[in-house]
């Protein structure tokens, strides 16, 4: 064999080889962001079962706020259905609701005396919020895993191998502007 044979043919071996390595890289991005969300979804679950118990606590010390304690239900049925569904556009948005409806909740119970001294009321209250900071916890790192995989299949050389092998952009987690702005305290306490 030639010598130039034996250049051509070390090059394609370098080129599938670098290939391979694009192509594997891809896969473990595709699959971090599989996990990131198998995590908040595990957090989800818990919380969704948490709720109906802090609800029907609720219940029995505040007769005159079932409104408060419905929206929160309705906001648990819309995240329970955009998380069994994997619509992660709508689970921001019913997340934005769920936690609005949480915060009336909590902020109505502070003019329940009985209700806040009551030990399931608590613990389930410290059980929810521990649950929503490791919520935003795995939503911070779904986002950056959503971010390398997006800006990567995006890249020369990796878009060639994206587009040949159909690898897809994945979507963030994000919330609505309501959520993001400010509480309004006088809302909260006179509403």
């Amino acid at each position: 064999m030639e010598i130039g044979t034996f250049i051509t043919l070390g090059v394609l071996a370098a080129l599938a080889f670098y290939g391979i390595a694009i192509y594997n890289g891809l896969v473990n991005l595709k699959h971090a962001v599989s996990k990131a969300w198998a995590n908040i979804d595990v957090l989800l679950k818990q919380r969704h079962d948490e709720l109906p118990k802090l609800v029907e606590t609720c219940k029995q010390y505040m007769q005159y706020e079932q409104e408060t304690l419905e929206r929160v239900m309705q906001a648990r049925a819309a995240v329970s259905n955009a998380r069994e569904r994997g619509d992660v556009g709508a689970l921001g948005g019913a997340e934005s609701q769920l936690r609005l409806g949480l915060g009336n909740l909590f902020a109505v119970a502070e003019a329940y005396p009985d209700l806040k001294a009551n030990q399931t009321f608590q613990h389930l209250q410290g059980r929810i919020s521990g649950l929503e900071n490791s919520i935003a916890d795995r939503r911070e790192y779904y986002n950056e895993s959503v971010n390398n995989n997006n800006v990567r299949i995006e890249q020369f050389p990796d878009l060639i191998v994206a587009r040949l092998f159909n690898f897809k952009a994945a979507q963030l987690l994000e919330f609505s502007e309501e959520e993001k702005r400010d509480v309004d305290m006088k809302t909260l306490f006179n509403g």
